[in-house]
Parts: structure tokens; sequence; C-alpha cells
């Protein structure tokens, strides 16, 4: 494996056919983003494009499965590679050399959000080995939270996502990722989701996990939109 480390990342959702219209007009709304024209041999690639800065969250049409997320990882001069992480984790070393965060969208309620976070949801036999490489891959430091469940590497300035690592109660499986928002204020950002189509599944103190209208779960979070910290 010849990878540069990135200069930009990019969230995937991979969406099976059957729910991808719903899905996609769902994640347009909630990131106030316009969907460009698709692309790929068939049409399956689409762009969320942001009112400003650089687009770093895509969709995939895929023919089955359940909607999952994984990683681009840009870097000039990088050709192009589909690898797995030592859990299962697929992501994509790709060419480019984005760097313009997008600012938090400002919502009529007066609150402000953004998707800020690749949540990488891992069993525990899996999770230092996790942890150790894609801190390697991005190069990024990986630091403690204060909860011995979470660790979180440590993004430079102009990347658009952080990437937050979970120890799970489960003993087994594969690695898997969802996506976290910031808000300035929670239950503005939940109210907006669930007029959306989204379903509220758990609320805990920090953050309410949901299941958007294709039946992938994710998480709006106290953390502030501008610098992804609590």
């Amino acid at each position: 494996m010849d990878t540069a480390l990135p200069v930009w990342i990019t969230a995937f959702l991979d969406v099976p056919a059957s729910r991808y219209e719903r899905t996609v007009a769902f994640w347009s709304a909630a990131t106030g983003s316009n969907l460009s024209a698709p692309r790929g041999a068939d049409g399956e690639f689409a762009t969320l494009v942001p009112p400003d800065g650089d687009a770093y969250l895509r969709v995939q049409r895929v023919s089955s499965g359940q909607t999952r997320v994984h990683l681009d990882l840009h870097a000039p001069d990088q050709s192009f590679e589909v690898l797995s992480s030592p859990g299962g984790l697929t992501w994509c070393a790709v060419p480019g050399e984005e760097d313009t965060r997008p600012l938090p969208r400002l919502w009529a309620a007066g609150h402000t959000s953004l998707v800020d976070q690749v949540c990488l949801d891992i069993p525990p036999a899996a999770f230092d080995a996790e942890c150790a490489y894609w801190a390697a891959r991005t190069g990024w430091e990986l630091r403690e939270t204060g909860r011995p469940e979470f660790r979180v590497l440590v993004r430079p300035g102009t990347m658009p996502l952080r990437i937050l690592l979970q120890r799970l109660d489960e003993s087994d499986g594969p690695v898997r990722a969802h996506l976290d928002l910031a808000t300035t204020d929670r239950a503005a950002e939940t109210g907006r989701h669930r007029d959306l189509g989204a379903e509220v599944l758990r609320v805990r103190e920090r953050w309410t996990v949901l299941r958007d209208p294709g039946g992938a779960s994710y998480c709006i979070t106290d953390r502030d939109p501008y610098t992804g910290l609590l």
C-alpha cells in the first residue's frame, strides 16, 4: 500500500438503490446542500455541494445491503485505490487537493449545525489496531477523550471532518461508521431533522441518536460547529 497523507477527507454515503432517492433528498435538506449532476458509468455517484467551501459529502447508489459510510482520503498525485482497515472498514485513497472547509449553516430557528465528524464504531478486539491504523493513515495525533470508550484523531484546521473512534460493547463484528453533526442547539436541530423525516432512537447526555429515512443511524451532538469541541 503506497498512499500519501491526506490533505482532505470526504465521507461517502453508500445507499442501496431502493432507498437512494429518499436518503439523498433527506441529506441534501439536512445539510442545506445542492445535489450535483450524477456521474459514473451508471450515474451512481453524486456530490452534496455546500453553499460555500469545498465539497466533502458524497453519495453512491449501490445495488443492495444497508446504507453505510466510507471515507475517501485525498492527496495530490494520489492514484485511486480501494483499501480496507484491519477491522474491515472499506476506504478509498483518491487524488485531490481541496482545502476550504465549509462554514456551519444558520437555520431559521437561529441555531447553526454542520456534519463535521465520522465516528468509527469498533468492536473491542479491534479497537487498538484501528486506532493505530487510522493515526498512521492520516498522520493525525491520536488523543484520549476522558471517556475510555472514545479516542479522537486531532484534525488539521483545514480538514472538514474529524474522526472519532468508539469502542463498542458488542464482542465481535465488522468495523462500521456513521455521521455526526455538531450544533449550537441540539433540541432545535433534532426537531428540524424530525420534520425532514428522521426518527429519534435515543437521547443521551451530550448527543441524540437518530435514523434517517433510508435506515442509517447518525448522531446530533452538543459540540461546537466551528471547533468540533464540547
